[in-house]
């Protein structure tokens, strides 16, 4: 039965920054980091690798899980802000945040990340945030780094064969159950074998596709859960010459729209200039996203970007998350994955066949069912995204074209939070819970720093 001082659940962004600050901080300790998917070298998508056209359900999806998370084939936005990306500043003070997010950029700048930044603080992103608030949508300020598709695995390869030599990285490893001892230490079993694993501290990083699990874990140890909302919409795609004018300024736009109809938040998600749209596995749901290459010679002649409507529940109902499947499953049983729509077909109250999206001028990135997406998602959801579409083309007139391409449906799972101290830890003394999937954080950077802050917590205790 293996014995370590710190044992780690998830190799996503989260508990790759807590295995390297942890390792830096403590090079003594003995480390395991436990992840389900395959290493960063084995995680290939036979989508992107153009080897089939659609989903088949791997038995674990390389976009999803694997060393370096479901960030890993992200397009790798590094975003410096507190304004979204998570609720880390809820734990510590927001300059503390920050300042955790600035030291996170410059390990990944040691592993070759770009110091380049776009910023809505430039006198040109002033103007476009002005102009934005003539029509209602409000610019959200932040400075961001893209690293692109290619390079954000490169780097992601890089810091994987630093830990290797400092920590005991466990790839194709899930774990079953988490028992909790008398001493305050822990248990581990390893699904799929006999194996046990016991630990003093213990990190749960399970990223979003872990999510779920966790839940079920805290409701066995009597971890209470709060249940956070569930985004769901669409994914537009259109020319990249509409939003040059914008992605040439800020790279992505992030904008909230609040709906005259209902008075619902519509807000612009994961902008990808040039980008492709891709299609992942949400434990047997194929739900949609967007990608874009640093590499001039992989970039599309299209820009993409998720318009999403958040849905917050009261009671009795608790369980957003089956909610958003539920919705995926019915694109799924339609159209066997992901849907796509043009606008205009949408608007007219008509189907898109592949005759009608043969004739679209926008062509599409991803090999996507033609259908109907009113048969998919409520109707006010559908209403919230049809107003946003024509508020977006205010400023960037093009948007609501005929042949602007929808893919359904997109849904962004937030995981239910838990009851965490400042340093991140539950109310089991020396069990600790950090990035996307235990609610902390929504993005690359705030998940990364809440690894950092859980790592350097562990690394005083031990002090």
């Amino acid at each position: 039965m293996p014995n370590y001082d710190v044992a780690i659940i998830g190799g996503g962004t989260a508990g790759v920054f807590t295995a390297y600050e942890l390792s830096k901080l403590h090079p003594e300790l003995n480390i395991v980091m436990l992840e389900q998917g395959n290493p960063i070298d084995s995680r290939k998508c036979p989508i992107i690798q153009k080897k089939t056209p659609s989903c088949i359900n791997c038995k674990s999806c390389s976009i999803m899980n694997g060393f370096g998370g479901a960030g890993a084939f992200s397009d790798g936005k590094f975003n410096f802000t507190t304004a979204f990306g998570g609720w880390l500043h809820d734990y510590i003070p927001a300059e503390e945040v920050m300042a955790l997010i600035e030291y996170v950029d410059s390990v990944n700048m040691s592993f070759g990340a770009t110091e380049e930044r776009f910023s809505t603080y430039t006198p040109e992103a002033k103007v476009l945030a002005k102009k934005a608030l003539e029509h209602d949508l409000h610019l959200l300020r932040a400075e961001v780094k893209h690293l692109g598709t290619e390079r954000n695995l490169k780097i992601l390869g890089l810091i994987s064969d630093y830990l290797k030599e400092r920590i005991d990285l466990k790839c194709n490893t899930a774990v079953e159950s988490i028992e909790r001892f008398a001493d305050d230490s822990y248990g581990l079993t390893i699904e799929g074998s006999h194996e046990k694993i016991n630990c003093k501290y213990l990190v749960v990083a399970p990223g979003r596709s872990g999510a779920e699990w966790f839940s079920g874990q805290c409701k066995k140890l009597g971890i209470n859960l709060i249940n956070n909302q569930v985004d769901i919409g669409v994914r537009v795609e259109l020319p990249a010459t509409v939003f040059e004018h914008i992605t040439d300024v800020v790279y992505e736009a992030k904008m909230i729209y609040i709906t005259k109809q209902y008075g619902d938040a519509v807000r612009t998600f994961c902008m990808n200039p040039y980008g492709h749209v891709v299609a992942e596995n949400v434990e047997g749901c194929i739900t949609v996203n967007g990608h874009s290459y640093s590499d001039k010679s992989l970039r599309s002649d299209n820009t993409n970007f998720a318009l999403l409507v958040s849905n917050r529940f009261t009671k009795p109902f608790n369980e957003p998350y089956q909610y958003g499947k539920r919705i995926a499953s019915l694109s799924n049983m339609l159209g066997g994955g992901v849907l796509v729509q043009r606008f205009g077909d949408l608007i007219k109250g008509v189907r898109t066949n592949e005759h009608r999206l043969g004739k679209s001028f926008v062509k599409p990135t991803l090999n996507a069912t033609p259908g109907d997406l009113s048969l998919v998602l409520p109707k006010r959801h559908l209403d919230n995204i049809i107003e946003m579409i024509y508020a977006l083309d205010k400023i960037a007139p093009g948007t609501a074209n005929h042949d602007t391409l929808l893919y359904g449906v997109e849904v962004k799972f937030y995981s239910s939070r838990i009851d965490l101290s400042s340093q991140l830890e539950t109310p089991f003394p020396n069990m600790f819970a950090c990035g996307d999937g235990a609610g902390v954080t929504r993005g690359l950077s705030q998940a990364a720093a809440s690894g950092v802050l859980v790592a350097r917590s562990i690394a005083e205790r031990i002090k």
